[in-house]
């Protein structure tokens, strides 16, 4: 799951080492803001 996640952040973020839209939650999964913030 983390390598396909990788792949969507190259594709979604403007800056993918520090993502806007997709967050990791810890123990939880992920998370997708819409807004960016």
């Amino acid at each position: 799951v983390r390598v396909y996640m990788r792949y969507l952040r190259q594709k979604v973020e403007p800056d993918p080492s520090h993502p806007r839209y997709l967050h990791t939650e810890r123990h939880l999964g992920y998370t997708f803001n819409p807004r960016g913030t």
